[in-house]
């Protein structure tokens, strides 16, 4: 069976992009798992040197779960179909040796900055909560999985302020670089320590 010509569309009937069109299209998706992969073993290394933490007693902090909302009622067996709904907190909460919680959210970049707009409007209000309440709060930060930064909240938030723009390059987050020592991201040193020097006050 015959079917009319209609530019643009495939003999389907679906859109038919340009050769160069549907390389972009590949290029970009292939961009899109290459970088989800990179944040998947972020959040792999980060797990490891947070239970590295848990073992010295310095810390014991979590993976804050991904929030879901149910598209339909449990089966019998208790299961449902789901499906995740946009970030509302930072990634990791827990808490340092002396009772100081700790709240982070976690951000890998394979460019050579990264955007004040990678968090959303509710992971920025809840840093900004934890912060003003005492906890540690800051955003870690990687870069092609070879450079590893722990920006403090502050920082973070004037970031136009201090720096003339809503992102942070390489040279403007040298000062916060952690060291990956052994497998391990020493992502909370000098975070206890300072605790360890505050007064405590009720």
């Amino acid at each position: 069976m015959s079917r009319d010509y209609v530019p643009g569309k495939n003999a389907e009937g679906y859109p038919d992009p340009t050769a160069a069109a549907a390389l972009s299209n590949v290029q970009r998706s292939q961009r899109g798992l290459q970088s989800k992969r990179a944040g998947e073993h972020f959040e792999n290394m980060i797990a490891a040197s947070l239970g590295w933490y848990k073992d010295k007693g310095v810390a014991f902090i979590e993976k804050t779960p991904e929030p879901m909302r149910p598209l339909r009622p449990p089966n019998r067996q208790g299961q449902f179909l789901a499906c995740y709904t946009k970030a509302g907190q930072p990634d990791f909460k827990g808490t340092l040796t002396g009772g100081r919680a700790v709240v982070f959210e976690a951000k890998h970049t394979d460019s050579d900055r990264i955007d004040y707009n990678r968090l959303t409007p509710e992971q920025l209000s809840s840093l900004e909560e934890h912060d003003r309440l005492g906890a540690a709060a800051f955003i870690l930060v990687s870069v092609e999985l070879q450079d590893f930064y722990r920006v403090p909240w502050g920082v973070w938030r004037d970031m136009r302020k201090l720096y003339g723009h809503k992102h942070m390059n390489k040279a403007e987050l040298e000062p916060f670089r952690v060291q990956y020592i052994a497998g391990v991201l020493k992502l909370l040193e000098g975070i206890e320590l300072e605790y360890g020097e505050q007064e405590e006050t009720v």
